[in-house]
């Protein structure tokens, strides 16, 4: 029975990480040659791992610790539609945010909660503190039709075509709620500059939601 769990696992890590490895090659998710990450575990290994995961139902096998922040300066604008909440940030947008908004050391995983690398503060999100949610894109709000109809600058969701094979609502939305991953994508499955899910020449992506 442990064998088979073993290889049951492997098979689980193989179908959902290592694909994407060869596409993270050369981007900015490329932790192979980094100097504060164990030689032996500079690969998927910084986010994933087959044995003693912790347990967070929104990523497979996850493996870096979390980040510490219990609440956010959230974006405020008098732009933003009041139809819709912008909350903290959701689980899959938290992931992101353990290294990037520089509460967490970038090799504390595996169990290592020492770690002293951090990301620079110039490139943290909004450029501020790691709390600091204020001056970036808006994320973890609902993006409904309703939404879309209020505001009238926003595509519905649930009828648009996201440009990558059904709507804005299957393919972007997270439970309904944009997040960061709903403009990124953390394995560079797209090939496209900047962990984006789509070119965003000439404002393309932008425009997938906005209707400017």
């Amino acid at each position: 029975m442990n064998h088979f769990r073993h290889v049951w696992l492997m098979m689980l890590f193989s179908a959902l990480v290592l694909p994407g490895f060869s596409q993270i090659a050369g981007t900015a998710h490329d932790f192979s040659t980094e100097s504060w990450a164990p030689s032996t575990n500079r690969g998927c290994g910084v986010c994933h791992t087959t044995h003693q995961a912790v347990n967070i139902m929104s990523a497979p096998l996850w493996n870096h610790e979390t980040t510490v922040v219990a609440g956010y300066t959230l974006y405020n604008s008098p732009t933003f539609d009041g139809s819709s909440t912008i909350t903290d940030p959701g689980a899959s947008s938290r992931l992101c945010l353990s290294c990037h908004d520089g509460t967490v050391a970038l090799e504390n995983f595996g169990g290592i909660t020492s770690g002293t690398n951090y990301i620079d503060p110039s490139a943290r999100i909004g450029g501020v503190s790691g709390n600091d949610l204020s001056t970036d894109h808006p994320i973890s709000f609902e993006y409904t039709d309703a939404l879309a109809v209020s505001d009238g600058g926003l595509f519905p969701p649930t009828t648009t075509n996201s440009g990558l094979g059904g709507t804005i609502d299957n393919d972007m939305l997270f439970a309904g709620k944009m997040e960061c991953a709903s403009c990124h994508d953390v394995h560079n499955k797209y090939g496209v500059a900047h962990l984006l899910r789509m070119s965003n020449v000439n404002s393309e992506l932008c425009l997938t939601c906005h209707n400017k």
